[in-house]
């Protein structure tokens, strides 16, 4: 049976695992159409850094998929992601910039694998998960200016969550997402966390720094509720999802003792679809 760009996106976003599939369940046909193709792109990009272990030949991917943009906005999308995005990229306002801010993201991780303090890793969080934010407020029926903001702040949230997770994931492919000057604060050592074993990893200077990150983690998912309009809330309810996902499971490393560097927390399917449900019904 031949596969749909349509076809494909879908398998791409449901493949995932992710818990942002939840909230596209309960989005209108066209919204959930988009917001699936786009999420699919940032799938793709992703995959590159993460599933390529040559750095040269995911820089090549990568130049391939800013090619493919430029080729897609011009009227010749070739690769299925592409086909299924483009007809609704005008009906949602995704623009060319949002596309190759997303790839300029993922080509950080292929240039760093350190940030040096805190600033730099919020440009890199602006990159791979503001903009998806921003994008995806968009889709789901923003009216309000400041919803922009309110949607860059809970991409924030997310990621600071997704790094604090990841930590050990991260730390096997030789990666280190908590800003070297924070270490350095805690007087946790980079190979303490690259050795990602007690009794190297885990110790009291660990604990401090990874609930540092929570705690900020936390200020941006109140800072974003923070800014969202009461006149936009209806709509935005699957950001809201996410964030009561995400949110729960930060709090679920946060009582397990940030025990992240030996494993991966994760939320069941069914907790995430629950999740999901009661924030439809609540609204919040």
């Amino acid at each position: 049976m031949t596969t749909t760009p349509q076809r494909y996106v879908q398998e791409k976003a449901a493949a995932s695992g992710s818990s942002f599939y939840y909230a596209f369940l309960f989005l209108p046909p066209a919204e959930r159409a988009a917001i699936t193709a786009f999420y699919a792109f940032c799938r793709e990009v992703d995959d590159v850094v993460d599933e390529t272990r040559d750095a040269g030949v995911a820089a090549t991917k990568l130049a391939w998929w800013r090619q493919e943009v430029l080729a897609s906005f011009g009227g010749h999308p070739s690769h299925p992601v592409t086909q299924a995005l483009m007809p609704l990229a005008p009906r949602f306002s995704i623009t060319q910039a949002h596309l190759l801010s997303v790839i300029e993201g993922c080509q950080m991780d292929l240039d760093q694998t350190r940030h040096l303090d805190y600033a730099s890793l919020r440009r890199y969080c602006h990159l791979v998960a503001g903009v998806v934010g921003e994008v995806a407020a968009t889709i789901f029926g923003r009216t309000q200016e400041q919803t922009i903001a309110y949607a860059h702040q809970l991409g924030l949230a997310l990621q600071l969550t997704n790094i604090i997770r990841d930590v050990g994931d991260d730390a096997r492919r030789g990666r280190i997402y908590l800003p070297i000057s924070e270490l350095q604060q805690f007087d946790v050592k980079a190979h303490e966390l690259l050795k990602r074993s007690a009794p190297w990893g885990y110790s009291d200077r660990f604990t401090a720094l990874m609930r540092f990150q929570a705690e900020r983690a936390h200020r941006a998912y109140d800072e974003a509720l923070a800014l969202l309009p009461e006149d936009d809330r209806l709509k935005q309810k699957p950001g809201l999802m996410m964030a009561n996902i995400y949110r729960t499971l930060l709090r679920e490393i946060e009582a397990d003792g940030f025990q992240v560097l030996h494993q991966r927390t994760s939320l069941t399917p069914m907790r995430k679809l629950w999740i999901a449900l009661r924030t439809h019904w609540r609204g919040r």
